[in-house]
């Protein structure tokens, strides 16, 4: 198969089909309550699973999911997405990363039941400097970024059909990483020490949650970027963007180099996406990233 998204001979489809049942594994995280929230506004009927629900690294446990729901799409938000933790824990980590996508991919192909899994932007060494197509070569640099490219192949090896879909930066409501909590420490004054000198591509979880739930029912197959678009920023960038957009004090962002936060894992310093031509599928880009950034603050 090829690594990159394929394109078969058939009609595009323009529209959403509604009322489908739809399976959304990692219920408890930001991405997936943002697709939980979509497909239940469009009709499907949702079946929505932590992983006390559901054990993804455990084959059996999948299958009887399936069994008892009978999805026709499953949309993987379930991930270990704890970057410096992964160093140490690197067994739960390929697990959650590799093993599970694997399994899902496997019982989704038994079942005839279309995957959109969540891969990441850490899969690339972040030397290009310069946004990364679909088609470029991974070099991941840490244990989280090897368990998620694991999990890549994997996938693609159980299922041709499934849908790989890497992004990266993303952030939205009820979100616990830094680029969705920065704007409630800044609303109470709070200094904030922001990384300068690495770049990647703002992605709202509300946005690439519809995108992966349209790309379930077309004929895309194997991997595509999808993000927010724009040429991406700095993480100083964005925070300055989101003083600028939400009114809050610019002085309370503090531009620091990477070296000085001394983290464990090794990181990309440019790991920006270029998003997959889609439009083949009458699927148009995503908004720009400042403008998803200012409907989340809005919001």
């Amino acid at each position: 198969m090829s690594a990159t998204a394929s394109i078969k001979n058939t009609m595009p489809r323009c529209t959403v089909d509604v009322n489908m049942r739809t399976l959304i594994t990692g219920a408890n995280g930001m991405l997936a309550r943002a697709a939980a929230e979509y497909c239940r506004s469009i009709g499907d009927d949702v079946t929505a699973s932590t992983r006390q629900d559901l054990d993804i690294a455990d084959i059996d446990s999948v299958r009887m999911a399936f069994t008892d729901t009978r999805p026709e799409i499953v949309l993987n938000c379930a991930a270990y997405t704890n970057v410096d933790g992964a160093e140490t824990n690197i067994e739960t980590a390929f697990k959650a990363n590799a093993i599970g996508p694997e399994n899902l991919a496997l019982i989704c192909d038994e079942f005839g039941v279309k995957l959109v899994t969540v891969s990441t932007d850490y899969v690339f060494d972040g030397e290009k400097g310069e946004p990364y197509i679909d088609t470029d070569r991974p070099n991941p640099l840490g244990v989280y970024a090897a368990s998620k490219f694991e999990g890549e192949k994997r996938v693609a090896a159980a299922n041709t059909d499934a849908i790989i879909v890497r992004s990266g930066w993303i952030y939205g409501k009820g979100g616990t990483n830094f680029l969705s909590v920065m704007p409630e420490l800044l609303a109470i004054g709070k200094q904030l020490n922001v990384i300068s000198d690495n770049f990647g591509t703002p992605t709202s979880a509300k946005d690439l949650a519809r995108r992966m739930r349209e790309i379930g029912e077309s004929s895309v197959r194997g991997i595509v970027h999808v993000t927010n678009a724009g040429n991406g920023t700095s993480n100083l960038g964005y925070g300055q963007k989101v003083c600028e957009i939400g009114g809050f004090d610019p002085m309370l962002v503090r531009g620091v180099p990477c070296s000085e936060l001394k983290r464990p894992a090794p990181r990309p310093i440019d790991s920006r996406l270029r998003s997959t031509d889609l439009s083949k599928f009458e699927l148009e880009p995503l908004q720009d990233w400042e403008s998803a950034l200012r409907e989340f603050l809005q919001n």
